[in-house]
Order: C-alpha cells, then sequence, then structure tokens
C-alpha cells in the first residue's frame, strides 16, 4: 500500500543507467595512492550518553569474547509498573554517528510516550561503529550482525522487562541503519514483529555505484569501507543487501503478514535507491508501506517530524497500547473474550487457523496459554482502555 504523501513512483530500468565509469576511475587512483585500507581498531566501548531515562550498560560478546557497549531507554512505566513487561524498539544508528542520535530520538519516543501516542516500549541503541553496515565483515573482524542479533538481543530479555519474543520486538534504524534494519529483519523474519527503514542506504545493487550529490560519506571512506566490510567483494555486498534478503525471505515476510515501512524524503540522494527497492518488493509481492515526504533531505527527525500522527500509527499497530482489545473498540469486554478463547483453544500462534499475528499472544511467547489468560482477565475486569 502506498500513502498520501507518497509520489507517483514508476520502475526504472537498471540497466539503463549510465555508466559508472568516474567513481570507479576514481577509486582505482584512491586505490594506488592510499597504502592499506585495513580495518580500523573497532570500537567496542563507546563513552556514555547522558540524557533523560536513558541508561549505558556494558555486556559480555561470546561472538568476540569481549565487552561491548550500548544504551537504553525506559519509559516511566518501566519504574511504575515492576511486574509490567515492555516491547522493544532496536534503533539502528547511521554511518559515522553512533552516538549524537541518542538523546533526540530517546527524547522524541519520551515525548510521545508521555502524550499516549504510543505504548510504552523500551528503545535500545546498539553500538554499530561508525561503518559497520550492520553487517558481519568478510574478514571477521567486526561481525556486527551476530553481536546485535545473538548476543544482544538475548542479553536485554534477561536483563531488562521485555516481551521476549518476535511480537514484542521491532527494528528500525537511518541511512545506515535503515540498511541494516532492511537486512536484520528481513533476514532474521522470525526475530522482529516490524521493519521500518528510514532514508536506508546503500540500497543500490553495486557499492561502487556513483551516489547522487548529497552523500555525506567521500570516496575515499567508501572504498575503505568497501574492503573492511565486503572485503571489496561485489558478489558478498549483494549478497548482504535487504534486495537479496527479501528476494530469499519473501514467502516468510509475506506468511508472517510483518509489517514493514519504507520512508525515504523526495530531497534525500538515497531516494532512487529507495525506489528501486520499493518497486522490487512490490514485484515479491511483499506488503509494505512506501512513504516519500515531498522536499524532506536526509534528517531523521524532519521525516518523522514530515509524516505527522501517521508515523506513531505504525508503532500502535504493532505495539497495541491496550493489547488485550482484540477487537480494537476501546474496550475489553465480552467480544474480546471470544476471541481469545477461540485462540486459547488453538494454543500455538503457527496454527494456520490463528488469526494473523496471533493478536492473543499477550506475552510474546508464540503460544495462547494460561499466562496470557492472566494477563488478559486482569485487562478484562478493569474494562476499559487507557
Amino acid at each position: 500500500p502506498t500513502h498520501p504523501l507518497t509520489p507517483t513512483v514508476t520502475p526504472r530500468a537498471l540497466s539503463m543507467r549510465p555508466p559508472r565509469f568516474r567513481l570507479h576511475v576514481l577509486l582505482l587512483i584512491i586505490a594506488a595512492l592510499v597504502p592499506s585500507a585495513a580495518p580500523t581498531s573497532a570500537q567496542w566501548i563507546t563513552p556514555a550518553v547522558t540524557t533523560p531515562r536513558v541508561q549505558y550498560r556494558t555486556f559480555f560478546s561470546p561472538t568476540i569474547g569481549r565487552g561491548v557497549s550500548y544504551h537504553i531507554y525506559t519509559p516511566p512505566a518501566y519504574d511504575a509498573e515492576p511486574t509490567r513487561r515492555f516491547p522493544v524498539l532496536y534503533w539502528l544508528h547511521g554511518s559515522g554517528s553512533v552516538l549524537p542520535g541518542i538523546a533526540p530520538v530517546s527524547n522524541w519516543f519520551n515525548s510521545a510516550i508521555a502524550q499516549g501516542k504510543i505504548a510504552p516500549m523500551l528503545v535500545v541503541f546498539p553500538n554499530g561503529m561508525p561503518y559497520s553496515m550492520w553487517c558481519d565483515s568478510k574478514s571477521g573482524v567486526t561481525p556486527i550482525e551476530s553481536v546485535v542479533v545473538h548476543d544482544l538481543i538475548p542479553t536485554i530479555d534477561a536483563t531488562f522487562r521485555t516481551l521476549a519474543g518476535r511480537k514484542g520486538r521491532i527494528v528500525e534504524g537511518f541511512s545506515m541503519g535503515g540498511y541494516g534494519a532492511g537486512r536484520l529483519g528481513f533476514k532474521f523474519h522470525d526475530r522482529f514483529a516490524a521493519i521500518s527503514m528510514l532514508a536506508g542506504g546503500p540500497l543500490q545493487l553495486d557499492f561502487l555505484d556513483e551516489p547522487d550529490a548529497g552523500s555525506p560519506v567521500t570516496p575515499e571512506q567508501r572504498l575503505i569501507i568497501y574492503e573492511n566490510v565486503y572485503g571489496s567483494d561485489p558478489d558478498h555486498f549483494l549478497a548482504q543487501s535487504p534486495w537479496m534478503l527479501a528476494t530469499q525471505n519473501a514467502s516468510n515476510l509475506i506468511a508472517r503478514a510483518t509489517p514493514i515501512r519504507q520512508i525515504i524524503g523526495t530531497a534525500d540522494f538515497t531516494l532512487d535507491a529507495n525506489i528501486d527497492l520499493h518497486n522490487h518488493l512490490l514485484q515479491l509481492g511483499v506488503p509494505h508501506q512506501f512513504v516519500a515526504p515531498p522536499g524532506i533531505g536526509h534528517d531523521t527527525l524532519a521525516l518523522f517530524n514530515a509524516l505527522g500522527e501517521d508515523n506513531w500509527t505504525f508503532y500502535r499497530g504493532v505495539f497495541r497500547l491496550c493489547p488485550a482489545d482484540l477487537t480494537g473498540d476501546q474496550s475489553v469486554d465480552d467480544a474480546d473474550f471470544i476471541g481469545f478463547a477461540a485462540a486459547y483453544n488453538r494454543l500455538e500462534c503457527t496454527d494456520p487457523a490463528m488469526p494473523a499475528n496471533c493478536p492473543a499472544d499477550l506475552n510474546a511467547d508464540e503460544l495462547v496459554d494460561d499466562a496470557d489468560f492472566v494477563l488478559f482477565a486482569a485487562a478484562y475486569d478493569t474494562l476499559n482502555c487507557p
């Protein structure tokens, strides 16, 4: 589906693009002048960011055998309701900016939660290092994907009161983080309930494809990224791309009815590549929301502001303010009980007869059982949604 802010989008023939000789020649010159593009020392531990309701933490990563830092926002309800469990949004930062976005993004969500626009949630800010592309590097030096998916997520679930299942997680990011959200969300479709790609890049099929004017990454830095992350291997770059991962996992994304959104401003230098991915998802039959706010460049909060109230609809659709309200009428009553009882009798969320996204699975463990009944009964007794 599209959106009122979406301009007319027509498929672009990739084979008709102009030759890319300029950048390829430039990179050959750079390669001759730069003595080595060897990986720099991985910055697994960052300084702490101080901002309201954000904690700085470190954990031991079995993947790399050492400590890794992260930040996490917790809403006021986390302190006020000590037995309640909360969904988690994993926010993936852009290139070159591990820490600067933490304060504005956490404040943005904190304000929305305070105004009742979205359900209280945790927001995790992983350390993706400046130019990891949220990939396991081909060399194995910086296995960011493995650290986040296999080490950090279990650590968050073990340390905080989370809804520790697919239904309790969204992966979202901006720029390099939007690329990462697409990569991780498409690849690990069994770990995330929804995927949000904001101004994602690099989404072109050839990493050396010259971007439009406006990219903050210099050709010299791009060459280093290409070697450090992808081993200067075009086939490896393509294999890691959201394009290929969506192709490989389309049937699962469709079957799970995973909410996916792709947001890109019309003045953003990544617009063309985002349009290509949008059309590719359409061809695959993968439902998604594509929104292109007019006149918006490569700016996180400008994108959010341009979306207005529609932005919060996305989160509410995944993390409901009133989870036990299965009918969506802002009350938990007999109609919801009938729906819950039917799901309870089916038990497993994987049952083909279970409603899409298994809404009665209130604790996100892929089952509708007695634990969910306890949560439903408490909501039923109070009747009204918050």
